[in-house]
């Protein structure tokens, strides 16, 4: 007792056992289980208005150190923010061959299996140059489809196309720079030019 008075530490806190951090929390810790196992992507602040509602009166600040310790925290999603690029006049050549549109469209089979097609065009006569269809087209198969193209039609001045990741991978675009063609990209916001070329 003298050995506490002198350290300024009372009896009741020297004899008191340490508790971890996890058995303190158990009850916080349950409870934040079992509205994840309900919906995993709420936040911290749907998660403790759902325990306020159903009662549990714990500190928020108490709350948000248990859900940070368990590891809830999820990145906020946030757009992917395109490169600059120059506005474009959509303009329509009156010369076949001249530009190409190109644009990817996607479906659903009856088994629930997704598909897309690849669709090209050509601005000037609105004639269907190739479908190509599949569950998934790559840069390489974007690439080897236009080839065909080119042997047949050949190359044209420039392809007017959206900003698919397909199509502003470098592999494209470094194609697209041998075979001299220029690529025009859609205006931000104008996604129906493709259709009302056809």
């Amino acid at each position: 007792m003298r050995a506490c008075q002198i350290a300024g530490l009372s009896r009741a806190a020297y004899y008191k056992r340490s508790v971890l951090a996890f058995e303190r929390d158990a009850e916080v810790i349950d409870a934040l289980n079992a509205i994840v196992t309900l919906d995993g992507r709420w936040g911290f602040w749907k998660c403790f208005a759902r325990l306020r509602l159903d009662g549990r009166c714990w500190n928020k600040k108490r709350v948000h150190r248990v859900y940070s310790d368990m590891g809830l925290n999820m990145p906020r999603r946030c757009r992917k923010r395109l490169l600059g690029r120059s506005r474009q006049p959509l303009d329509l050549t009156n010369a076949p061959n001249c530009c190409w549109a190109l644009d990817f469209m996607h479906d659903t089979l009856y088994c629930g299996r997704r598909f897309r097609t690849l669709n090209v065009i050509d601005e000037a006569n609105r004639e269907r140059l190739a479908i190509e269809i599949g569950t998934s087209i790559p840069s390489m198969r974007l690439i080897r489809v236009l080839s065909r193209l080119i042997d047949c039609y050949g190359a044209p001045n420039a392809i007017r196309l959206d900003n698919g990741p397909e199509l502003v991978s470098q592999m494209f675009t470094e194609w697209a720079a041998s075979k001299s063609i220029a690529i025009r990209y859609i205006q931000p916001g104008k996604p129906e030019y493709f259709y009302r070329t056809l």
